[in-house]
């Protein structure tokens, strides 16, 4: 089984974010973290196969958290879907030229997780 870490401020994205998982048929152990700085300790510990992450969080954003895990060996093959409101064309391509596997508009649904996932897969 996969391990999951979804990363937002927001316990109810959190909770949608695991449900859409649920719904789209992820097998997953599902781990969450309030903030990238939180995110990143629970990386160094645990081995995770995806990263599912907000941009905008206080004390570490999600872009931050991004460059941390491409700078870091250990992790730097873990690929982060990012689930933001943010979203425009300039801001995904600086962050798929930073690493990141997949862009996300919020709100999301289980279509669009599962189709992200299958891309991992690709």
């Amino acid at each position: 089984m996969q391990r999951i870490l979804v990363v937002d401020d927001s316990a109810t994205a959190r909770m949608f974010i695991r449900r859409c998982l649920e719904i789209a048929g992820i097998e997953a152990e599902v781990v969450e973290a309030s903030n990238g700085k939180e995110a990143l300790a629970l990386l160094k510990q645990n081995p995770t196969d995806v990263v599912m992450a907000d941009l905008n969080m206080p004390l570490m954003d999600g872009e931050t958290l991004l460059r941390w895990i491409k700078t870091t060996p250990k992790l730097q093959a873990i690929p982060v879907i990012f689930i933001t409101s943010a979203k425009n064309t300039a801001l995904a391509e600086q962050l798929s030229s930073q690493g990141a596997h997949t862009i996300l508009s919020k709100p999301v649904n289980p279509a669009t997780i599962s189709e992200a996932f299958s891309s991992l897969n690709a």
